[in-house]
């Protein structure tokens, strides 16, 4: 539990440190630094779970969007605001630089696996936003529609 509570603190801090780097507004760091945890610890607990990266990047991803979505309808900010700051602790920087530095030693294997890992993140972060679009869309048209189920 210790540990779990460790990872959205410090993924928290990143978060908003880079919300700090990129300057959005400060009332919104907290929020972006509460996204950005939240996401982190699905993303890592889906991982200690052997779920993959993929899913695990996908549903981190749509959690980002969905509550990025919350938080600028409750705030009256632009989504984008939390949705950058929040992605910060899943984007692959690690994978890309092993992709890189495993293809100048000419191990073209591990630089070729690396490169699967980050195009396997990358893609599931833009279908993870994707979702969290249909999400809110779905969502809205249920709240406006009055249609009854019979």
């Amino acid at each position: 539990m210790l540990k779990v509570l460790l990872e959205f603190l410090l993924s928290g801090i990143a978060t908003a440190g880079f919300g700090i780097i990129i300057n959005i507004p400060h009332r919104a760091l907290f929020t972006a630094g509460c996204i950005g945890g939240v996401s982190w610890t699905i993303y890592w607990g889906m991982l200690q779970a052997h779920l993959g990266l993929a899913l695990s990047s996908l549903t981190a991803t749509t959690v980002i969007g969905v509550l990025s979505l919350v938080a600028a309808r409750k705030k009256k900010m632009p989504m984008i605001i939390f949705n950058i700051p929040g992605i910060v602790p899943l984007v692959p920087g690690g994978q890309a630089y092993q992709m890189v530095r495993n293809l100048a030693l000419g191990h073209n294997d591990a630089a070729i696996r690396f490169m699967m890992q980050v195009g396997e993140i990358a893609g599931s972060i833009a279908i993870g936003f994707l979702v969290a679009e249909l999400i809110d869309r779905l969502w809205f048209k249920m709240k406006t529609s009055s249609f009854t189920i019979s």
